[in-house]
């Protein structure tokens, strides 16, 4: 790829699709290919699962790029297409929503307590996986796009249809829960 093309903004690159250049529709999947199959496989628990979604996402985009608002953030967009094809896919398969069997993704873990120092990372990333398998989806879904995609609380409102308070409600009471529950499970904080 051309090392100018790596300037353009993600809302440049569009305006480049729409007026005919399709090619640089590769730029954008480069951009947002691992952070969506990484979320998407938070949300199904299944690699090749996630990694149909993360393409059905990138296809629905293309088609549906002309109702995309060139004066917003793209991110926001076109993690709201992948949310949706990935509640699509649990609600056709039943599944629920957990962090269990994350695998190695879970160990790169960490979350910002108020008590960060007294958190020993070696006890979280050891009980993470169980921990936010009892949590609710509705914490779940908010902490992995904050903490595991460093999305931003209005990049989360728009993503999931929620108020932005309502993101920082939903951070403030997960990390509580998540807290709990590992304290629950034996993970000491003293």
């Amino acid at each position: 790829m051309d090392t100018n093309n790596d300037n353009l903004s993600d809302s440049q690159i569009v305006a480049l699709v729409m007026k005919g250049d399709n090619s640089m529709y590769a730029l954008l999947v480069e951009r947002y290919e691992a952070k969506l199959l990484r979320y998407a496989t938070y949300l199904v628990k299944d690699h090749d699962v996630a990694s149909d979604i993360t393409q059905d996402t990138f296809i629905k985009a293309y088609v549906n790029l002309r109702s995309f608002k060139p004066g917003r953030a793209f991110s926001p967009w076109i993690y709201r297409i992948l949310h949706n094809e990935a509640m699509n896919v649990i609600k056709r398969s039943k599944k629920t929503l957990t962090f269990s069997d994350m695998g190695d993704a879970s160990n790169n873990f960490s979350i910002g307590f108020k008590t960060d120092e007294i958190v020993d990372k070696n006890m979280l990333n050891a009980n993470v996986r169980d921990c936010l398998s009892k949590i609710d989806l509705k914490y779940q879904e908010v902490l992995a796009l904050y903490f595991f995609n460093n999305l931003k609380y209005d990049e989360i409102s728009e993503i999931l249809h929620i108020p932005t308070s309502t993101v920082g409600v939903r951070i403030s009471r997960g990390k509580a829960v998540l807290k709990q529950m590992c304290q629950d499970n034996g993970v000491n904080y003293e």
